[in-house]
């Protein structure tokens, strides 16, 4: 009788025990989530911050505007990094890997996701995040003003001293890596210069001669149409018919005017396109606009559970180009998106478009031919623009060049890869914001981006997506639905790697961006 009484005791012992370890856990994971809001509301009013810098903000509030974003990312950063938080989620890894005491596969990504975050974090300073924002902003409004004025010179001091805070960055990260190796896999995970420069080999060995062999025998379609003056007004109105046609809710996003396209994700229900508007360049609007709606769309369609997480959000560059070049190329330059697309086009511009046909604008806008301008170069020049701006950022961080050697690099680097002269700055080496927000590293992903976007299209075939037919009647919403179950809805719980072999049951293969790009300019230009 004894011996039962103790065995229920132990019993009682055990389950209490485990009722308070239990209990004990389920606080931490409010705390957890507490901390998550916390860092979710610090980071939603940077982007704020710097969304109204590069649209509405006047230029003499910059000054104010690097203090504030200053202060606001170091309390962000104070509060990633605390001793408190590192070892609240310190304490959920422990739990998860004795005993499985959480089994939750969302709260598991998102203890996974936010310790990287945090280990990361860690090793730079708070002073120094603080330092690092202000930089950055204070190079966004010189950027801005030297780009006008085509005054490399003004801006020049500031790509030195964020290439050098970045390599310090780097050393900080991981001292045993090639700085630039480190931040190519901030933006791309797995990402260095040696499985970049074999991707461009093989880009390079499809793209160069079918260039050279449009340069000797292809015939380029007659387009003047394409300078046609169309008013700004008609223009603004257009991009919300476009932004309609390709999928966005107006009602999730707004549309603000800046120096160089680009969009930010803020929250489930909330992501903003920023565009630029030229008169005589109609088409480059219209693109710009599909392009930061893939972006946009990508950021709308993460799992709503995500939100206030840190899951919220696209998982890399290279997926978050591939959305919108898939949109951009793949849908809005394909033949049989002419139709929907030539609509919108008529209805807002029927002097300059009602007169040409699908097959005449099918032609005009996939031209190619080495051009200047990135945002604007054709899909199979594409990639060397993005290899003139790796090859720069590369000698900058081996320490082979400076600032002040940039202009008269980015003229031979487009010379050798485009066989173009460069007539100014402005339409040179000034002509990209990224370096002035530190975002070295990120050009590689848009190449990347379009080759991912490749595989994408018989992935979806296989899964009974009817592509073309989609386009043709300008009703997206099957592209949209396999979008989203593969890509969108996972946010940043998966990396990119395990996202590519999810939708498309391999892992990432050059071999299909070759062959696209091969295929249809083969076709086009009937060579």
């Amino acid at each position: 009788m004894g011996k039962k009484l103790d065995k229920k005791a132990q019993a009682a012992v055990a389950k209490a025990a485990k009722g308070v370890k239990a209990a004990k856990v389920d606080k931490a994971v409010k705390k957890f989530r507490k901390l998550e809001g916390k860092l979710w509301t610090r980071e939603y009013l940077l982007k704020i911050a710097e969304f109204d810098g590069a649209t509405i903000a006047p230029a003499n509030g910059a000054a104010a505007r690097a203090d504030a974003m200053g202060t606001l990312a170091g309390e962000h950063h104070k509060l990633l990094t605390s001793e408190k938080s590192v070892e609240l989620v310190r304490s959920l890894v422990r739990e998860t890997v004795a005993g499985g005491k959480i089994d939750d596969p969302q709260l598991l990504d998102e203890i996974r996701v936010l310790g990287r975050d945090q280990r990361e974090a860690s090793v730079i300073p708070t002073e120094e995040a603080e330092a690092w924002t202000r930089l950055t902003c204070e190079a966004d409004a010189v950027w801005h003003k030297a780009k006008t004025a085509n005054d490399w010179a003004s801006f020049e001091p500031y790509v030195d001293r964020i290439v050098a805070q970045l390599k310090h960055q780097a050393e900080l990260m991981d001292p045993k890596r090639d700085p630039y190796d480190v931040w190519l896999d901030q933006y791309e995970r797995g990402l260095s210069t040696k499985s970049f420069d074999a991707f461009c080999d093989e880009v390079k060995a499809t793209v160069v001669p079918l260039v050279h062999a449009i340069g000797e025998r292809g015939q380029q379609p007659a387009a003047d149409f394409l300078h046609a003056r169309v008013p700004e007004a008609a223009q603004r109105a257009m991009s919300f018919d476009l932004m309609k046609l390709v999928g966005l809710d107006l009602n999730d996003t707004t549309l603000a005017f800046t120096e160089h396209p680009f969009s930010e994700g803020f929250a489930v229900g909330d992501a903003r396109i920023a565009t630029h508007i030229y008169e005589d360049d109609c088409i480059s609007n219209v693109y710009s606009i599909i392009h930061e709606a893939g972006h946009a769309m990508y950021e709308l369609g993460v799992n709503p559970a995500y939100a206030r997480t840190c899951l919220e959000g696209g998982t890399s560059m290279g997926i978050h180009e591939s959305q919108s070049r898939f949109f951009e190329n793949t849908v809005g330059r394909s033949r049989a998106f002419m139709g929907p697309l030539l609509e919108v086009l008529r209805r807002h511009a029927p002097e300059v478009y009602g007169s040409v046909d699908e097959d005449t604008l099918y032609h005009a806008v996939n031209i190619a031919r080495p051009s200047l301008i990135r945002t604007e170069a054709d899909e199979l020049t594409y990639p060397l623009h993005v290899m003139v701006r790796y090859e720069i950022e590369r000698m900058l961080f081996a320490g082979e060049a400076t600032a002040k050697d940039i202009p008269a690099l980015w003229n031979r680097f487009m010379d050798e890869y485009l066989g173009i002269p460069v007539p100014d700055d402005t339409r040179g080496c000034l002509q990209d914001t990224h370096w002035s927000g530190g975002s070295f590293g990120y050009f590689p992903t848009y190449a990347l981006g379009s080759a991912y976007d490749a595989m994408f299209v018989p992935a979806m075939c296989r899964d009974g997506v009817d592509l073309t037919g989609a386009c043709a009647s300008g009703d997206l919403a099957p592209v949209r639905a396999w979008l989203g179950e593969h890509i969108w809805q996972w946010g940043r719980a998966k990396d990119a790697p395990e996202l590519i072999k999810g939708a498309c049951g391999m892992d990432f293969d050059a071999r299909y961006y070759c062959s696209y790009l091969q295929d249809k300019f083969t076709t086009l230009y009937e060579l």
